[in-house]
Parts: C-alpha cells; structure tokens; sequence
C-alpha cells in the first residue's frame, strides 16, 4: 500500500507500507494489502505502520480523516510528527502541546485586546 500522511503545511510520511493500524472514531482499524475501500474520521491518537524493511514505524496524530481507494491510503490530519520509537514520540508531542499552549495565550492576549478596543470606540461614539 502507498501511505500518505498530510498536514496543511507538511508531508510526514510517503512510502510504500505492508500493515496500518490507526484509531478512528469507531475503533482501531489494521489496514492490510487488498483491505476493502473505506473512509473514516481519525481521533487524535499515535498511528503505526510497518514499511518493506519490517520494523514498525509510529506518528502522532490529531484528528482528522483517513481515505482508503485501491493500493493508496491518505491520512490528512491538522498535526502530525513522526518518532522513531514511542517514547522519543511522546516528548516530541508534550513539546508541541507546550508550545501550542504559548501560542494560544498569546493569541488569546491579542483577541482581548482588540475585543477592548473596539468596545472603547462604540463606547466613544455614544458620547
């Protein structure tokens, strides 16, 4: 099977794979050569698959969608990064998450900012 693992802005992953296992909304889901076509929405979750060379591969994913047609499956997810072991994985996600979390505080700082801004201007114009 051809494996294609696609954030808006990053190819994670673009090989040739024997097995997939991901976690849907409904369960897990292995994914073998001649699988049936199917679609499904994607939890956040990790994601394995095992290449040509045997040794199983992981990524962390956040949710998103799975399509399975013919030989290709796409997996499109908001965030994806791939590890080469589970526990090099995981501090690469907490790291992520932390700075996602910088981010979003700063965002949230400026929104309220322009949120007061805007309530000054209205309040000006009824004077």
């Amino acid at each position: 099977m051809n494996l294609r693992v696609a954030t808006p802005t990053t190819l994670v992953v673009d090989e040739r794979v024997e097995k997939i296992t991901v976690q849907g909304e409904d369960g897990s889901r292995t994914l073998l050569p001649r699988h049936i076509d199917f679609v499904t929405a994607l939890v956040p979750s990790v994601m394995s698959y095992v290449p040509a060379d045997g040794h199983e591969e992981f990524v962390a994913v956040d949710e998103g969608i799975m399509t399975k047609a013919g030989d290709d499956v796409l997996i499109s997810v908001a965030y994806a990064v791939r590890g080469p072991e589970l526990g090099a994985l995981r501090e690469m996600v907490e790291r992520h998450l932390a700075e996602g979390g910088e981010r979003e505080k700063v965002v949230r700082t400026a929104l309220a900012k322009l949120e007061a801004s805007i309530v000054r201007r209205f309040m000006e114009l009824g004077d």
